[in-house]
């Protein structure tokens, strides 16, 4: 769709009103007057259109749909500040480290077989073990005894009752847990727990129903699982991948500020930045709240695939793009990682 949009506004103009179906329009493919409308009109473009779809799938107390109001101020300043401000991030800083560690594990193993790697799944693996363990403590991907009780659990309970089962499941075992659990401030709250203490909180600012919380679970799953970071490193490697000389260059200035010996971490690289030209997380009001996350996760991330191996593609990546809703490739990105070198957490 951005693609035709491009097309169109390179007959029409920089600026066009259009009708999607029912739903009126405005296409700004131009930094200055997405600018001009993102920022100084924004509480004009504020409120996202409902459907009856949404309001059913999202039990009509969506974070991501809901309007500019009380309820959206409030999650929003909750999941800045709370469930992704830096104190949590912080918290949950061995969680996503570990999950790297696998996922450079799994693919040193590759290496030493010879093996084709399918890394689209595996950085769904990947990013669904880190968001479903910051959310419910759960790791949801992978060959662990926890990870297939979770999928077939899912399975079974979606066979039967639907999702609703599923959330109010995990949700009234988490309650039971927190009866028997005595309150310990060294403990790492994870997203359901920090939603379940303002559910419990008769004087909190907003009343959340269990809804709320279904609801949230879902936008945050949704939004992880298809997230703009996971496609932006998939698009990036297939890029260096097929662009030799550009990954020595990116390779070379790893070894130089992180060494040889051991992988990147978040604390070593750290990437932010916003401008109109790209706006992958939005901006203003509506701006993901999750962008501290990703903007980490993908840095990190990238930096591993790139410091630790060479990628044998056979022939090059075809870079053909497939509709969705972050532009995702239209296919898996298979190949052979080359060990660079084994990171000291990996040395026997």
């Amino acid at each position: 769709m951005h693609q035709t949009f491009q097309k169109l506004s390179s007959i029409h103009g920089p600026l066009m009103y259009l009708r999607l179906g029912s739903v009126d329009c405005v296409v700004a493919p131009n930094p200055e007057l997405a600018k001009e409308l993102l920022k100084h009109h924004e509480l004009t473009f504020s409120t996202r259109h409902h459907t009856a779809a949404i309001e059913h799938l999202t039990y009509n107390s969506s974070f991501a749909f809901a309007p500019y109001g009380p309820y959206w101020k409030f999650i929003k300043k909750l999941t800045t500040f709370e469930l992704l401000g830096n104190r949590t991030l912080g918290q949950t800083l061995p969680v996503r480290t570990k999950e790297l560690h696998h996922f450079i594990g799994i693919l040193l193993g590759k290496s030493k077989s010879g093996e084709t790697v399918n890394l689209t799944q595996e950085l769904l693996k990947l990013t669904n073990n880190v968001i479903s363990q910051m959310m419910l403590s759960i790791r949801c991907s992978g060959t662990v005894d926890q990870a297939d009780g979770f999928r077939t659990l899912v399975r079974e309970e979606n066979e039967i009752f639907g999702y609703d089962s599923l959330l109010e499941k995990i949700m009234r075992d988490r309650e039971e847990l927190r009866k028997n659990k005595k309150p310990n401030d060294d403990d790492v709250k994870d997203f359901l727990d920090i939603m379940l203490d303002i559910f419990e909180d008769e004087h909190s600012e907003v009343q959340l129903t269990r809804n709320h919380i279904k609801a949230l679970i879902l936008d945050f799953l949704t939004a992880a699982t298809d997230k703009t970071a996971l496609i932006a490193v998939e698009w990036a490697l297939a890029e260096l991948i097929n662009n030799p000389e550009v990954l020595r260059k990116a390779q070379q200035e790893l070894d130089q500020v992180v060494g040889k010996s051991r992988q990147g971490s978040e604390g070593v690289i750290d990437v932010k930045g916003l401008h109109y030209q790209l706006l992958p997380f939005g901006t203003g009001r509506r701006g993901c709240p999750g962008i501290s996350l990703a903007m980490q996760e993908l840095a990190v991330t990238l930096a591993a695939l790139v410091q630790c191996f060479d990628w044998n593609a056979g022939g090059g990546v075809d870079m053909s793009e497939r509709p969705g809703l972050t532009a995702p490739r239209a296919y898996k990105l298979n190949c052979v990682p080359l060990a660079r070198f084994t990171p000291t957490l990996f040395a026997t």
